[in-house]
């Protein structure tokens, strides 16, 4: 069944900066020219918040800053248009995680907690891709299913803690919970990145079962042992990543780990980047010609119902 889910989106947002100077149209002075009325009650006492013409402007100056900051609506779905991945991320919550020094600007820092960070980080790049997250240590589970709400997904990293899910390292189990939530998903592109500092030493699954079936399922996994290389098994870890035509990596600090992170961005990129958008369509159009008729109608009430002169005495 062919699903459409439409985006909208600004090409340059920060132009909303300038509605800023709305009060200027109700407070800042206008220039006035000077006129003398022998009688002063044909003035007419006017407050700018009561000036429909004000409030006019302000509507007009709205739509043209609307227009400037390019709005336009995107397709990133459909079975065949579909070029985004379904990437799970499996996090290692284990009690050994909970050692700190792991983050330099942040010695008091533990190590899951720098990982969340990163991660969270790493989500927000990912724009339209259907993402998960699979917590483990002596069991796994589902933290966050695929979604494409990747603010909700983040939300639900930062509930996790270390030990949540036991002491101990379940990795096989970690993989196939993962590959458990990726059958939910469509996309013919599937990955998992596999975040672990210690050994697999718990669960009811090997590793060498869950890679298997990665192998079986045409799923690649992408495996970062976090802290000293002699804290994890990174022979397994490169075995796990080389058997499904992913890449390992040793991510010995929090900075090794953001470039590690920025290193999958490119070899895994996300459909829509940047400018690089699905079937993107400006609407600028829209605000310009509502703007246009408010002109017109503006100049032709103003011909046939010219205003008195203004001024002061």
């Amino acid at each position: 069944m062919l699903k459409s889910y439409m985006h909208f989106n600004f090409g340059s947002p920060w132009f909303f900066l300038m509605l800023l100077l709305i009060p200027c149209f109700l407070w800042c002075k206008e220039y006035n020219k000077t006129y003398y009325f022998p009688k002063l009650e044909w003035l007419k006492k006017q407050t700018p918040l009561l000036s429909w013409e004000a409030w006019l402007k302000i509507l007009i100056f709205s739509l043209m800053v609307f227009a400037l900051a390019k709005p336009f609506v995107y397709d990133a779905s459909g079975n065949d248009l579909k070029k985004g991945r379904d990437l799970i991320l499996a996090i290692d919550a284990s009690g050994s995680m909970a050692q700190s020094g792991f983050n330099n600007n942040e010695r008091f820092q533990n190590k899951y907690d720098t990982t969340i960070a990163l991660s969270k980080a790493f989500v927000k790049q990912r724009f339209d891709d259907n993402m998960g997250v699979v917590v483990f240590g002596t069991f796994a589970y589902t933290a966050s299913p695929l979604t494409y709400d990747l603010a909700s997904l983040s939300y639900l990293l930062a509930l996790t803690n270390v030990g949540i899910a036991g002491e101990s390292t379940a990795i096989g189990d970690a993989i196939m919970q993962s590959l458990r939530t990726l059958s939910f998903g469509e996309a013919k592109q599937k990955a998992i990145i596999l975040l672990t500092d210690g050994y697999h030493n718990a669960g009811q699954h090997s590793p060498k079962e869950a890679v298997a079936k990665a192998k079986a399922e045409n799923v690649k996994i992408y495996t970062i042992g976090i802290g000293k290389k002699s804290d994890y098994d990174r022979a397994m870890l490169e075995t796990i990543a080389k058997e499904t035509g992913a890449k390992s990596y040793a991510a010995t600090s929090a900075e090794v780990l953001q470039k590690v992170y920025a290193e999958i961005n490119t070899l895994e990129p996300s459909a829509i980047r940047g400018e690089s958008y699905l079937n993107k369509k400006l609407l600028i159009i829209f605000p310009l010609l509502a703007v246009f008729l408010l002109l017109f109608a503006w100049v032709l009430y103003s011909q046939k119902h010219p205003q008195p002169a203004r001024g002061r005495l």
